[in-house]
C-alpha cells in the first residue's frame, strides 16, 4: 500500500489577520484646568454667611480647583489657588496682588518722626469650612534708616532671610519707626476683628503682666461695638519696643491717633503675629524679605 506523507508548511506571519489600529482619541474640549470661582456677597464675616452647599457647583471655594488630567478622565481634587507672583508698582503705589489693593509707596503718620517706605505686601486669609475668604491686605513699612542696623545680612537671599527670625528681631529691636496698615477687603465686625488677632497675641504672652492685661484692654476698646466697613484702614505703628500705636481710618491716612499701646510684651506679640516664625500672613513676610535682599545687595 502506497504510504501518505502530510506536508506542513508554516504559515507566513503576513497571512495572520492584524488588529486594525485603534484610533487616535480626539483632542477634548474641556479645558484641563477647570476653576469654579464663586463670589461672596460682602457682607459682615459670620461663619454662618460662609456656608456653602455641598450640591451646588456654583458654590465652590474661590481658592479651590477640580483639575482634569489628561488620559485620566474628570477626577475632583480640591488644590490651592496659585498665588500671584508679582505686583503692580509705580512711583506712588504697589498692588498687591491677590487681592488688587494699592498701598502707597511712601506714608507720613501721626506720631512718627519721618515718612515710612513700604517694604513689602500681603494678605490674610481665613479658613471657614475649608472655604479661604480674603479678610485684609497688609503693608509693612519702615524708616528707611533700618537698612544700615542690617550689614549682617547683606547679599542674602529672600528665601534665606524669609527663613531667618533674626532679621526681623533686629527690625523690631531697631529704634525707629515700622508700621503695619490693614486695608480691610470686606465688612467685618469690630469685635470679630479683634478676637481674631487676640486669639492671635494670647498665645504669644504666656505670662501677662497687669500692665499687659490694661495694655490689650486698651487694645480691644477701639474695635468693640465699631462696625469695620470695607476699605477702611488700621494702621499699628511700633515707635519703639515699649510703645504702639493705633490708628483707624475709613479711608486712607490717618488724621488722629486712637490708642496708645505701652506694653513691650504686647507690642513683641503683635510684631511676632505678622513677622515671626509662624506668621498669619506667609504672603507679607515673603514679600517683605524680597524687598530685604532688593535693598540689601
Amino acid at each position: 500500500m502506497a504510504s501518505t506523507v502530510a506536508i506542513s508548511t508554516p504559515l507566513s506571519h503576513s497571512s495572520t489577520p492584524q488588529p486594525k489600529p485603534k484610533p487616535k482619541p480626539k483632542p477634548s474640549n474641556l479645558n484641563p484646568r477647570i476653576c469654579f470661582l464663586a463670589s461672596t456677597p460682602n457682607k459682615p464675616l459670620s461663619l454662618s454667611a460662609l456656608k456653602y452647599s455641598k450640591n451646588s457647583a456654583s458654590t465652590f471655594p474661590p481658592n479651590l480647583c477640580i483639575e482634569r488630567r489628561r488620559n485620566a478622565g474628570l477626577h475632583t481634587h480640591l488644590l490651592p489657588k496659585a498665588a500671584s507672583s508679582s505686583s503692580v508698582v509705580s512711583s506712588e503705589y504697589t498692588e498687591e496682588p491677590e487681592t488688587k489693593v494699592k498701598f502707597q509707596t511712601s506714608l507720613s503718620l501721626p506720631g512718627c518722626s519721618s515718612s515710612l517706605s513700604l517694604l513689602g505686601t500681603g494678605y490674610r486669609e481665613k479658613i471657614f469650612a475649608i472655604i479661604g475668604v480674603k479678610v485684609y491686605a497688609a503693608g509693612l513699612y519702615t524708616n528707611q534708616s533700618v537698612f544700615s542696623k542690617l550689614d549682617a545680612w547683606k547679599g542674602r537671599s529672600s528665601i534665606e532671610l524669609q527663613q531667618d527670625s533674626s532679621i526681623f528681631d533686629a527690625i523690631f529691636q531697631a529704634p525707629l519707626e515700622k508700621s503695619l496698615h490693614i486695608i480691610l477687603v470686606r465688612d467685618v465686625d469690630g469685635k470679630t476683628f479683634w478676637d481674631a488677632l487676640d486669639e492671635a497675641i494670647s498665645p504669644r504672652i504666656t505670662s501677662p503682666t497687669p500692665v499687659d492685661e490694661s495694655a490689650l484692654s486698651t487694645f480691644r476698646s477701639i474695635f468693640q461695638g465699631r462696625p469695620l466697613k470695607k476699605g477702611t484702614s488700621i494702621f499699628l505703628t511700633w515707635l519703639d519696643t515699649t510703645k504702639m500705636l493705633v490708628c483707624v481710618s475709613p479711608d486712607g491716612a490717618p488724621s488722629s491717633i486712637d490708642a496708645t499701646i505701652e506694653s513691650s510684651n504686647v507690642t513683641s506679640a503683635l510684631f511676632d503675629v505678622f513677622l515671626g516664625g509662624n506668621p498669619v500672613s506667609p504672603s507679607l513676610k515673603a514679600s517683605a524679605s524680597n524687598g530685604l535682599a532688593a535693598a540689601l545687595k
